[in-house]
């Protein structure tokens, strides 16, 4: 049971980071500012179509980053695997839940978008190691690794990396938020809505609803 009410969270997550339900649970967007040169152990962070993604700057123009994948489960063909990451293979190897600590070259990290160094230092509690530390932690990480929207996703890996807790402000603010959406009576259509999803995605039957109706109820004393 708790691995489909994690199924449940992971896809409602994903759902919910589309564009046209981003302004409901992200905070104030910030302008991203690009730095040209990086020092080893940095913390590098840009935006993609769904989520922010995070990786750790090991020097000589190269990223470590935990990313999501479809391509291994189809291919054992490295040249095939090699090429940036899409979004569409990003998104079907979150649903897989397949990924790896990569490492890229800064532009393919940062797939067309900007680049913000450090930025989570100003914004965590918790206080940065050392950056050649950091860049050794992020190397020794490199390969497959299991992934998790909500307990292992690519800020898990870097907030480790660089401050030793594995911690993620994106799914916080998702949990937050979905909490408040749930107590929140007006929001009764979206709570079925919810339950509608689960439905869809396990069918109607004891195992599922049962389910269905303890996420709602946790989530309402959990507020």
């Amino acid at each position: 049971m708790l691995d489909s009410l994690t199924f449940l969270f992971e896809k409602f997550l994903l759902f919910s980071n589309f564009k046209l339900f981003q302004t409901i649970w992200q905070l104030e967007e910030k302008s991203p500012v690009r730095c040209s040169v990086f020092r080893r152990g940095d913390l590098l962070e840009v935006p993609r179509t769904l989520f922010t993604h995070y990786g750790i700057y090991l020097g000589e123009n190269r990223v470590a980053h935990l990313m999501p994948d479809i391509m291994p489960v189809l291919t054992n063909n490295k040249q095939l695997i090699k090429p940036v990451v899409t979004n569409k293979r990003l998104i079907l190897g979150c649903i897989y839940k397949i990924a790896s600590v990569r490492v890229d070259s800064v532009e393919d990290f940062a797939y067309g978008a900007q680049i913000l160094v450090n930025d989570m230092d100003m914004q965590i509690k918790c206080l940065a190691l050392a950056n050649e530390d950091v860049a050794r932690r992020a190397e020794k990480l490199i390969g497959s690794i299991r992934y998790s929207l909500l307990w292992n996703n690519c800020e898990h890996f870097v907030t480790y990396c660089r401050y030793g807790t594995p911690v993620s402000r994106q799914t916080e603010r998702f949990c937050s938020c979905l909490k408040s959406i749930i107590r929140d009576q007006r929001s009764v259509a979206i709570t079925v809505l919810l339950g509608m999803m689960y439905t869809i995605c396990f069918g109607l039957a004891p195992s599922t609803t049962l389910p269905t109706i303890l996420i709602l109820f946790t989530m309402w004393m959990a507020g």
